[in-house]
């Protein structure tokens, strides 16, 4: 088990099942994710990320009235955009642990009372019953071993202790352009997702959020869905872009599109006239008992 609450500093290490690790060099196991942070791609996702996601997470996050003094958990916290909103919240009074399978944009924080950790929640522990706030946004749906993932991440609250989990449905909303003059549902797009699916990713998990958190005995439960059209030049489509570049290898290897309809596709993401649905995000609520 992962004991270690104190606050940290600059340069700690911490031990646990993982082995002695520092925020300087850590050991990066990424397992089967598709999109690992070490791809040139990941810090362009990661910025489109915060630019359409964070306000929402945010807005969430304020209704259960995060607060100074709480210990805060972030489970694949990428770029640190939420850490470091909470850390503000919890100020130095509390504690914010932000993990991720590769925590290499993590560091920059640097915040007093921020701690980073490399760590994969369906394979790594966590302490249980600690924390005021689990919060996690588009990770369960890349894990195939979801379930362990989010039996560990309700066990981490404490009594009263809340619980935000952010999760895409990209499969109940796509481009019609039939039926939605203007939409665009792209070749790439539909490979993109063979090979999601084909690599374990539950796309519809997002809307399953509820039902599940109800399942586990969670009360004051709740959900909202967040969907936009995104254009040609967004930050959606740069979402987009990243997911298409990222997968490139296995969708032409996989004969889902020649080289040229790919590239062809990529194209058309930064023409003003594009237009598709984004996936719905889901974030659902619930305090443990």
């Amino acid at each position: 088990m992962l004991t270690r609450l104190e606050r940290p500093h600059a340069g700690f290490s911490f031990e646990g099942d993982m082995g002695t690790v520092t925020n300087r060099q850590r050991r990066v196991t990424t397992g089967d994710y598709l999109f690992p942070n070490s791809d040139a791609e990941a810090a362009a996702r990661f910025a489109a990320l915060s630019e359409l996601f964070d306000n929402i997470s945010i807005g969430h996050l304020r209704r259960l009235r995060v607060r100074a003094g709480w210990q805060c958990l972030e489970i694949g916290a990428g770029s640190g955009s939420i850490a470091k909103w909470l850390a503000e919240c919890v100020g130095q009074t509390g504690y914010v642990l932000a993990t991720d399978i590769d925590s290499r944009f993590l560091e920059r924080l640097q915040l007093t009372n921020v701690e980073v950790r490399q760590h994969n929640v369906a394979h790594d522990d966590l302490d249980e019953g600690i924390f005021d706030l689990v919060h996690s946004r588009l990770v369960l749906h890349h894990v195939p071993e979801r379930e362990r993932a989010l039996q560990r991440m309700i066990s981490a609250l404490k009594p009263d202790g809340w619980i935000l989990l952010e999760d895409h449905d990209s499969t109940s909303m796509p481009p019609d352009p039939v039926g939605s003059n203007g939409e665009v549902l792209l070749k790439t797009q539909l490979a993109a997702g063979k090979v999601l699916d084909d690599g374990g990713v539950n796309r519809s998990y997002g809307r399953l959020l509820l039902g599940r958190l109800r399942d586990y005995g969670l009360t004051d439960v709740g959900a909202e869905a967040h969907a936009s059209m995104w254009q040609g030049g967004s930050a959606g489509a740069a979402i987009l872009r990243a997911n298409f570049q990222q997968l490139r290898d296995q969708i032409i290897s996989r004969n889902y599109v020649t080289p040229q309809q790919f590239e062809d596709d990529l194209a058309r993401l930064d023409d003003p006239e594009f237009m598709a649905p984004s996936g719905i995000l889901w974030s659902a609520w619930g305090r443990q008992q």
